[in-house]
C-alpha cells in the first residue's frame, strides 16, 4: 500500500474499486451493514444515495485503491430522522494507521452539520479496536443485541449498539476542557 492517502467522497468512478474493496474485505467485518456492499445492487445504491445528498460517505485512496470507506444516513421518512448511523470500514492493512479515526472525525462532523441529534454505530463485540476507536471519539454502549446477525456459515453472531448524542458531548467537553 503506497503511503499517500487521499480522502474523498465517493463517485460514479470509484465503482470498481469500492467492488474490488468490498470483495476483499474479510466477510466478518462486513456483518454489522444492514446490506452487502459487495453485492452490485447495494453498491449502485450507495453511490447513487451519495449523489442525490442522501447519505454523507467518504473513501480513503491509496494508490488508486480504496482502503476505507465511511458513511453515515439517517432514515428521514422513519420516526427517528435525528438519529444517523455511522459505518465504517478499513482494510486490514491499513489499520492502526490513524486513517479510522480521521475518517470519522471528517463524517461525525459532515452528520452533525446537516442536523444529526444522536449518532450510533453498530459492530460485534469482538472488534475491540473498532469499538476502542468509537468510545475514544465519544461514542458509549447503548445496547448488545444477541444473535442479531448471521454469518454465511449460518452462525450466529451478537451486535454492539455504540452511540453519541453530539449536544451532550459537546457540553462534556466544554466543561472538562477534552
Amino acid at each position: 500500500m503506497s503511503e499517500e492517502i487521499s480522502v474523498c467522497a465517493p463517485g460514479r468512478g470509484d465503482a470498481e474499486a469500492l467492488a474490488r474493496f468490498a470483495k476483499a474485505m474479510p466477510p466478518h467485518d462486513l456483518l454489522f451493514l444492514a446490506r452487502d456492499i459487495r453485492e452490485p445492487k447495494v453498491l449502485e445504491a450507495w453511490l447513487r444515495s451519495q449523489e442525490e445528498g442522501h447519505i454523507a460517505s467518504l473513501i480513503a485512496v491509496s494508490g488508486g485503491e480504496v482502503v476505507a470507506t465511511i458513511a453515515a444516513l439517517s432514515d428521514r421518512f422513519s420516526w427517528s430522522p435525528h438519529v444517523w448511523d455511522i459505518r465504517l470500514l478499513v482494510a486490514p492493512d491499513a489499520r492502526g494507521k490513524g486513517l479510522g479515526r480521521k475518517l470519522l472525525g471528517a463524517i461525525v462532523d459532515q452528520a452533525i452539520a446537516a442536523g444529526a441529534g444522536k449518532l450510533t454505530a453498530r459492530m460485534t463485540p469482538d472488534q475491540a479496536g473498532a469499538i476502542t476507536l468509537f468510545e475514544e471519539c465519544g461514542f458509549r454502549a447503548e445496547a448488545m443485541l444477541l444473535g442479531q446477525v448471521q454469518a454465511a456459515d449460518g452462525s450466529l453472531h451478537d451486535l454492539a449498539v455504540l452511540s453519541l448524542d453530539p449536544a451532550r458531548e459537546a457540553a462534556r467537553r466544554e466543561a472538562f476542557g477534552d
